[in-house]
């Protein structure tokens, strides 16, 4: 049961990667499209870590380490993508 919970999970997060793929040939801006994808990818890569977790529970601090690795640095990348697009903005 576990097993199948812990793949369950990794292919769950492998289709949120390709979704957030998909965001990237519709017409909006730039700036739409880089947040669906690094939303998708975000909670992907965390679902897969969790799927992870099921499977090879002996290594949750690693894991868990990386979940957490894995909020704050897409958080702060799109801040500061947002930032510096908004000052190019305000230049022209």
């Amino acid at each position: 049961m576990i097993n199948f919970l812990s793949y369950t999970f990794i292919i769950i997060g492998i289709i949120f990667w390709f979704w957030g793929t998909f965001h990237l040939l519709g017409n909006r801006s730039v700036l739409f499209k880089l947040h669906g994808l690094s939303v998708a990818d975000t909670l992907g890569s965390m679902i897969i870590i969790v799927g992870l977790l099921l499977k090879i529970p002996n290594e949750w601090p690693l894991l868990i380490l990386g979940i957490i690795s894995l909020a704050l640095w897409n958080t702060m990348l799109g801040y500061v993508l947002a930032f510096c697009s908004t000052k190019e903005v305000e230049n022209e």
